[in-house]
């Protein structure tokens, strides 16, 4: 690729996604870029962007192939014990058995953390069963989303989950993998959604907590401002947002108050 097509397929990306690619992810975007216009059939560079402005399909494809999918269950559990131990006991304060409780894991990956939310409230929270709990996992790549259904998971994804939870909610599948039983896949719903666009993201309704964990570091100060204008829309008035350990709503959004917990510093949406 020349330093203008890497621009423009840099460019494109970005677009769609918020994500910054540029010169020094040069080896990586080339080899994606080659497996799809391997798989498109397209023969020049030139050939494969039309086919991207084309094709809607192609495009997703190729948004596929970008995106960032290390997860596994129980990553940042401190987090999951603030949301048990402190979160959710305010949320519900002012609310009656049986009201419903909304929470987002947006990007979801391959599932494993709006899946860990799961199985860590069935764990943890003595009131899970006293409210309608409604977990929604969202990711821009359609693939993630798909082995998130499928919910199937080897042993690197499930090394920090203690063997007696292994037992309880999963079974074992194909190839020494380990798939979550059904009744847990049914419980998290999952959808496509794009932190940058705001359609897609209101689109999925409003939520007690969002946990949006470790993507905005891939996002421009632009792209990282938008992000926060949608989560911001999306969260609930009085609201909490999870973001990953490096990340900070300081410097992007207004209507953010920062609140320390035990065991995690999150972000809380003004009440009015």
């Amino acid at each position: 690729m020349t330093p203008e097509e890497l621009r423009r397929l840099c460019e494109f990306v970005y677009r769609r996604t918020g994500m910054l690619y540029g010169e020094s992810k040069r080896y990586y975007i080339e080899r994606r870029v080659a497996q799809r216009m391997e798989r498109a059939g397209t023969p020049s560079f030139a050939a494969y962007m039309a086919a991207l402005r084309a094709s809607p399909a192609e495009a997703e494809r190729l948004v596929n192939s970008f995106t960032v999918n290390e997860t596994y269950f129980y990553r940042e559990e401190h987090q999951l014990r603030a949301l048990s131990g402190a979160i959710l006991p305010k949320i519900v304060a002012g609310r009656g058995p049986g009201d419903r409780v909304r929470i987002w894991s947006i990007p979801c990956s391959t599932g494993e953390e709006p899946y860990s939310v799961a199985i860590w409230l069935l764990e943890n929270w003595p009131m899970v069963d006293a409210y309608n709990i409604e977990i929604l996992g969202s990711d821009i790549d359609t693939d993630a989303l798909a082995a998130a259904a499928e919910g199937s998971y080897g042993s690197r994804a499930l090394s920090r989950l203690p063997p007696a939870l292994l037992h309880r909610y999963f079974e074992p599948a194909e190839n020494g993998e380990h798939r979550i039983i059904a009744d847990l896949r049914e419980s998290v719903h999952l959808t496509t959604a794009n932190l940058v666009d705001a359609a897609s993201m209101a689109a999925q309704g409003r939520f007690d907590v969002i946990l949006c964990r470790n993507v905005l570091i891939y996002f421009d100060e632009a792209s990282r401002a938008l992000a926060a204008r949608n989560l911001h829309a999306a969260l609930a008035p009085g609201g909490y947002l999870l973001l990953g350990h490096t990340e900070s709503m300081g410097r992007i959004a207004d209507g953010f108050t920062t609140r320390r917990f035990d065991d995690a510093v999150v972000h809380q949406r003004a009440i009015s």
